[in-house]
C-alpha cells in the first residue's frame, strides 16, 4: 500500500507527512466506535465513582482497591492484553484514552492503571515466555492484583544504566541484592519486574530483568513516601537482601534488561502523557466551570478578557498534547517507530498539565489555593508527570537524539 511505501522511505519529510495526515484524518473522522466506547465508559466511571472521592483518597493516602477491582472488571487494568490471557484485547490508543479519562477523575488511580498496564504487564507481554505470561499476567488483569516496576535506584536517577543492584546465580536460583527507589504501587503490589546486574564488566549490557513475587523472603519495603501529589498511590524503596528466585524467573535473555527497560519506558511514556492529559483536562474543566459561576464587577469572570486568554491558552496546550499522544499511540499500534513521538507526547502533556494546574489556580484565585476546590490537587498531581518515567530534560535529549538520526545523509 502507499502507506507502507511511504513508511519504508528514508525521507523524513514523507514519514512526517503521513503521520500528520493519519492523526488529522482520525481527528476529523472521529475515533472508531471501539475507542469511543472505551473513552465514554471510562469518562462516565470517572465522573460517577472517582471524582467524588478523589479528594478523600488524596488527603488520607488511601489506595483505591475497590475502584481498581471495578476497573479490572471493565478491562481497564489490562487493555492491550489478549482476551486469551484475560485482558481486554484492545490496542494502545484505547489504553491511552482509558488512562486519560481515569486520570481526569483521579490522578492517583490513573497512575495505578498506567503502572500495571505499561510498566508491569507491558514487558512481560512482549518478552515473556507463554508460561510466564500465564503466571505473571493473567492474575493481574482483574484488578485483584497489581504489579510494579523496579528500575530506579537511590544513586542512579535518570542514569538507568548505572544499576548497582546485583544478581548472582547459585545452583538453580538467582540471588538478588540491592535497593530500588521510587517504586510506584509497591505497597499494594503482588509482583514486580526487577532490573539487576548479572555481569558488571558489561555495564548496561550486563543488566537483566527478573520477575519477583510480593511478598517474598528477602524482599522488604521502605516507608511510604509522603509526596506532594499522587498521594493515593504508594511509593517506597524496594529492598532486596539475598532474595532468592528460580532461574525461570528471568525475563528475556540474560543481559537484555537495559533493552527491556528502555522499550518499556517508550510505551510507558504514552501512559504518563495520557495521565498528564487527564489532569490537565480536569484543571481546565475546573477553571471553566468557576469562570461561569463566579461573578465580579457585575458579571461572570468568564466575560473578562484576562480570564478568557488563560482558558484559551490552557485549551490549546491540552489539545496539542492530546494529538501528539494519540499519534504516538497510533504509531505503536501500527508497529512503527515511536520513540521520538512518545517522548514528544510525554514532554508536551506533562508541561501542559503543570501549566493548566497553575493557570486554573490563578483563575480561581483564593479558592484555588484551598482544598474545598480540586484545583490545588490537580496542581500537585501534575508536577510528578514532568519527573517520573523520564524527566522533561531526558525527553528533550531523546527527541533531539532521534531527530539528529533522521537527518543523517
Amino acid at each position: 500500500s502507499i502507506i507502507d511505501i511511504v513508511y519504508r522511505s528514508q525521507k523524513p519529510c514523507l514519514r512526517w507527512l503521513l503521520g500528520w495526515l493519519s492523526i488529522s484524518l482520525s481527528s476529523l473522522a472521529g475515533l472508531p466506535e471501539m475507542h469511543q466506547m472505551m473513552r465514554q465508559t471510562c469518562r462516565d466511571y470517572a465522573d460517577r465513582e472517582l471524582a467524588p472521592i478523589a479528594g478523600k483518597l488524596d488527603k488520607e493516602h488511601l489506595f483505591p482497591a475497590q475502584q481498581v477491582r471495578e476497573l479490572g472488571a471493565m478491562g481497564v487494568m489490562a487493555v492491550e492484553v489478549p482476551e486469551a490471557l484475560g485482558g481486554a484485547g484492545m490496542d494502545y490508543l484505547a489504553y491511552s484514552l482509558a488512562v486519560e479519562e481515569i486520570s481526569r477523575g483521579c490522578g492517583s488511580t490513573g497512575c495505578v492503571v498506567s503502572v500495571n498496564n505499561s510498566l508491569y504487564i507491558g514487558p512481560i507481554l512482549k518478552f515473556g515466555t507463554p508460561e510466564q505470561k500465564d503466571q505473571w499476567i493473567t492474575p493481574f488483569t482483574t484488578g485483584e492484583k497489581v504489579g510494579c516496576f523496579a528500575l530506579s535506584e537511590p544513586g542512579n536517577g535518570s542514569d538507568a544504566g548505572a544499576a548497582s543492584t546485583l544478581a548472582r546465580q547459585e545452583g538453580g536460583e538467582w540471588v538478588l541484592n540491592g535497593t530500588k527507589a521510587w517504586i510506584s504501587n509497591c505497597w499494594d503490589a503482588s509482583a514486580t519486574v526487577v532490573f539487576a546486574t548479572t555481569d558488571k564488566s558489561l555495564k548496561h549490557k550486563g543488566i537483566s530483568a527478573f520477575l519477583v513475587p510480593m511478598p517474598h523472603p528477602g524482599l522488604s519495603l521502605g516507608k511510604k513516601e509522603d509526596k506532594l501529589g499522587i498521594r493515593a498511590n504508594s511509593t517506597a524503596n524496594l529492598i532486596l537482601e539475598d532474595c532468592r528466585i528460580p532461574l525461570g524467573n528471568m525475563l528475556g535473555p540474560r543481559g537484555s534488561g537495559f533493552k527491556i527497560a528502555m522499550q518499556t519506558l517508550d510505551g510507558g511514556r504514552i501512559g504518563i502523557a495520557s495521565q498528564a492529559l487527564g489532569i490537565a483536562q480536569a484543571a481546565l474543566d475546573c477553571a471553566v466551570d468557576y469562570a461561569h459561576k463566579r461573578t465580579a464587577f457585575g458579571a461572570p469572570i468568564g466575560k473578562l478578557q484576562a480570564v478568557q486568554f488563560k482558558l484559551a491558552d490552557m485549551a490549546v496546550a491540552v489539545e496539542s498534547a492530546r494529538l501528539l499522544t494519540w499519534k504516538a499511540a497510533m504509531l505503536k499500534d501500527a508497529k512503527k517507530p515511536f520513540t521520538k513521538e512518545a517522548a514528544m507526547a510525554k514532554l508536551s502533556a506533562s508541561e501542559a498539565a503543570t501549566f493548566c494546574g497553575h493557570q486554573s489556580i490563578q483563575v480561581l484565585g483564593g479558592m484555588g489555593y484551598v482544598t474545598d476546590m480540586p484545583a490545588e490537587r490537580h496542581y500537585r498531581d501534575a508536577r510528578i508527570t514532568e519527573i517520573y518515567e523520564g524527566t522533561s530534560e531526558i525527553q528533550r535529549l531523546v527527541i533531539a537524539g532521534q531527530l539528529l538520526k533522521e537527518y543523517v545523509p
